[in-house]
């Protein structure tokens, strides 16, 4: 239902919302297992709470999110900019991939310090880091579609996913070459990495908190609070009955087998009902994360953008001018690892305001 040029679509605080065309189809676009998975409706709603979640358990990561308190200061927002950028780099078009990977790297410049249980210096700009961040991302969002969604990738799906993953690696300070290019790959990760996961108090307290669904839903009228504690508790269970026992146990999170059945075939039929109605996918993923509207409203009506380029990531840096994030704004980095390492100063906010025009905004 392919239809060209401009629509308009209803938001819950605009009467008609424009949607505008993207310019090219970015890195993936149509016929792209990205596409299948990242643009289903399990994506917004479980996809990245999960990631979110199993994120907790990299104490480096840890670290840099809690310094901030930004999840529990503003958890609307933070999740709104963590949707907003996985999905500009699956959905958006190529520059504008570009520039907010540009801008991300400016961003996590400044979440560099001292990681408590280690006495380690973390930055969150470290590859490990990033193909951390990057794997759970994929994982979990693919995870939640095979769970809840579109069902199971057959094997040709699933490399070309990872082949997938590795391009979106380039948006990352990781090597493309580090990604797993199969499901039995990124298992392997994930057993690699086991020995460096741990859960502080810190930790434990940021994956209940992420995994209360309703601190990242709009604020509800009183009567209808009932119903956001009860979704909440449904997509809490559904995410919990994804996760490894060896996850469970080392989270602390854990549900009775039960659980993890009976919730299997609630979180299906809610998603196919979703997912049978455009306008209703995107005014829920526009709820979740409001600035995921312009992203994510081509794609799920149908829009096709100005030019039907689907690029290489090479192709975009050429043709734009931007660097390999690895590469980008050393001095920047230099700067405030100087500052907050060498000085035991506060870290500038430089890139904070660029960001959210790219990223979401920041209150």
């Amino acid at each position: 239902m392919a239809r060209q040029g401009i629509a308009r679509a209803h938001h819950r605080n605009e009467p008609r919302r424009t949607v505008e065309p993207l310019a090219d189809y970015g890195f993936f676009g149509p016929g792209s297992v990205t596409w299948k998975v990242w643009g289903h409706s399990t994506t917004p709603i479980l996809g990245l709470q999960r990631a979110v979640v199993v994120e907790e358990l990299d104490p480096a990561l840890v670290a840099a999110v809690d310094a901030t308190g930004a999840n529990y200061a503003r958890p609307r927002t933070r999740y709104d900019r963590t949707v907003r950028y996985f999905a500009t780099v699956a959905l958006a078009d190529s520059e504008t991939v570009l520039k907010a990977a540009d801008v991300l790297v400016k961003v996590h410049a400044r979440a560099i310090g001292t990681e408590p249980l280690s006495g380690n210096a973390y930055d969150a700009n470290d590859p490990r880091s990033q193909l951390w961040i990057l794997v759970t991302g994929w994982h979990s969002v693919l995870t939640m579609h095979e769970a809840y969604g579109g069902g199971p990738l057959t094997d040709e799906e699933d490399r070309q996913y990872w082949a997938e993953c590795a391009i979106a690696a380039e948006m990352q300070t990781c090597d493309p070459a580090d990604v797993p290019r199969s499901r039995e790959e990124a298992r392997a990760y994930f057993e690699r990495m086991r020995p460096h996961l741990a859960v502080s108090e810190a930790a434990q307290r940021m994956m209940d908190h992420l995994l209360t669904a309703k601190v990242a839903m709009p604020e509800l009228p009183l009567p209808l609070r009932p119903l956001a504690h009860m979704l909440s508790a449904l997509l809490r269970a559904g995410t919990i009955a994804t996760l490894p026992r060896w996850m469970r146990r080392l989270s602390g999170f854990d549900q009775p087998a039960a659980v993890d059945l009976a919730v299997r075939p609630v979180l299906k039929a809610g998603f196919a009902l979703v997912e049978a109605s455009p306008r209703l996918k995107l005014a829920i993923a526009s709820a979740l994360a409001p600035s995921l509207h312009p992203i994510a409203a081509p794609q799920i009506l149908g829009i096709a953008p100005l030019s039907p380029e689907v690029l290489t990531p090479a192709q975009a840096r050429a043709r734009y001018g931007y660097p390999r994030p690895a590469e980008a704004h050393r001095e920047l980095r230099a700067r405030q690892w100087q500052r907050v390492l060498g000085e035991g100063k506060p870290p500038s906010d430089e890139g904070l305001v660029e960001s959210e025009a790219h990223l979401g905004n920041l209150a």
